[in-house]
């Protein structure tokens, strides 16, 4: 990487904090490894391990998994203080390609707002890129693309337009994997549910997506699993995720604050978990407990989002590659 990057690097990431700090969120600093984490079957991650110095009468190495992200701290002290949160920090996913829009080691942005939901939460985030393309307004260079306001898509209407059937009328009548055989895909035997829809989103809507605006895709089927709160009727969770000029670049949920749900997504992802992952990891059995009431008071109402740093400075900077805007490239390492 070039000086001239990393200079533009390192003011975005500090324009970043300024924005926050500006708005009264308090810059947290959590730990990279975990001695247990969140179930999540669609990552991989990193183990290691604490081993005791020679001479101690414990010799006995302690299991540590490096954090695919900082969720798992960030509830705690929101539970505890109730107040809005954010984070830059490094966070590592295992088992996924090297180059273009993937490193196993990349910077993450995590901020929490307190009583605000997903659409508060992509308020905020109109916010940052138009305050970031203020401060970087650079003469010559068209960042049109990356401009406020988003488009915001519904899932269901995403795939009546770029996979042309109805997601929900699919899912009730059981033909979603007759409509993916129509498409020409070739859905492995006894996938399920979660695992079809994201084959065809992947592969039919993902890349028909408008580039010439940030797009946020809202309100995620419920039948695919996450923290996320449900809408009144169930259907629906009240997530979102933003790409821009096609690349998947933040993730956004209405937080689940009932811990029986909570229990119940820990029960029923982590055995998911236990049969899936390439790497297991221990679970926090009483994480729900967080979640419960203190001193009367309910968890707060909020709303997260995790957001791609190192994609975001590649889209600010017209880079068409993240090895471009990191200043060691994993790949250049080896």
């Amino acid at each position: 990487m070039d000086r001239e990057l990393l200079w533009t690097r390192a003011q975005i990431i500090r324009q970043t904090r300024t924005f926050f700090d500006r708005r009264g969120y308090l810059e947290v600093d959590t730990p990279l490894l975990a001695p247990n984490l969140i179930p999540e079957s669609c990552l991989e991650v990193f183990e290691t391990a604490y081993l005791p110095p020679p001479l101690s009468t414990r010799r006995q190495a302690k299991a540590y998994w490096l954090i695919p992200s900082p969720e798992i701290w960030m509830k705690k002290l929101i539970a505890e203080h109730g107040v809005s949160l954010y984070q830059i920090c490094k966070s590592f996913r295992n088992s996924e390609s090297l180059g273009r829009l993937h490193s196993p080691e990349f910077t993450l942005l995590e901020y929490y707002t307190m009583d605000g939901d997903y659409t508060d939460s992509l308020s905020v985030t109109e916010d940052l890129f138009q305050f970031l393309l203020t401060e970087l307004d650079e003469e010559g260079r068209d960042r049109s693309a990356l401009h406020p306001p988003f488009m915001r898509i519904p899932m269901e209407e995403a795939f009546c337009r770029w996979a042309g059937f109805s997601l929900f009328d699919a899912v009730a009548q059981g033909t979603l994997e007759e409509a993916a055989r129509e498409l020409g895909l070739e859905p492995p035997q006894g996938m399920d549910l979660a695992d079809l829809y994201n084959l065809i989103f992947v592969h039919a809507v993902e890349p028909r997506l408008p580039q010439d605006k940030p797009v946020a895709l809202m309100d995620y089927p419920a039948f695919v699993p996450c923290l996320a709160k449900k809408d009144r009727p169930g259907r629906t969770v009240e997530r979102w995720e933003l790409y821009v000029q096609g690349i998947e670049l933040a993730n956004c949920y209405t937080e689940e604050g009932d811990p029986q749900k909570v229990r119940e997504y820990f029960t029923e992802e982590g055995a998911r978990k236990a049969r899936t992952a390439l790497v297991p990891h221990r679970i926090d059995e009483e994480y729900w407990k967080v979640f419960r009431p203190r001193k009367g008071k309910p968890f707060p109402l909020c709303s997260g989002v995790a957001l791609g740093l190192d994609r975001l400075i590649m889209a600010l900077t017209g880079r068409s590659s993240i090895d471009g805007v990191l200043p060691f490239p994993m790949e250049a390492q080896a």
